[in-house]
């Protein structure tokens, strides 16, 4: 009975992420790099959110020859933009007299969201305003959201 050696591929991480990006070579041409981020854990750097992770990946020169490989652990920071609420206001139909004059106003329905992200300045104000009356203080939303992505990490890991 004889057994045969199968070589297999690794099973790729299902939260490696592909990174690719260009520069320019010693011969004036653009080179390019391709690879892969994987996270490992997620941190509170310095108030903001940042991956850590492990960064792979092979530069090519402008003519196709490989100039080498890189693994290296990284650290990035995340930048997260999304919305935030900050009023809803929903009033019943409302009838009025003004001194002779009928006004009906049927439902009105108020909504006022901030977007944050670059450039959005009073939205990123806004956000932050209202984060702050969610906030218990020291870092605390941050840091509990750090342990929930880290959670989550492992058992997809």
């Amino acid at each position: 009975m004889t057994q045969q050696a199968s070589a297999v591929a690794p099973a790729a991480s299902a939260l490696a992420t592909p990174v690719t990006g260009s520069f320019t070579d010693a011969l004036g041409g653009t080179g390019t790099f391709a690879g892969t981020f994987t996270p490992t854990r997620f941190v509170n750097q310095n108030g903001q959110l940042a991956a850590v992770g492990t960064l792979t990946g092979t530069l090519t020169n402008s003519v196709g020859t490989t100039l080498g490989t890189v693994t290296q652990q990284v650290t990035t920071p995340l930048q997260a933009s999304g919305t935030c609420d900050i009023l809803h206001l929903n009033l019943g139909p409302l009838d009025l007299d003004l001194l002779g004059l009928q006004v009906h106003l049927d439902e009105v329905v108020l909504d006022i969201t901030a977007q944050q992200g670059p450039g959005n300045l009073l939205g990123n104000l806004l956000c932050a305003v209202a984060g702050l009356l969610d906030n218990t203080g020291g870092g605390g939303a941050l840091n509990g959201v750090v342990a929930l992505l880290n959670r989550i990490l492992s058992l997809l890991g």
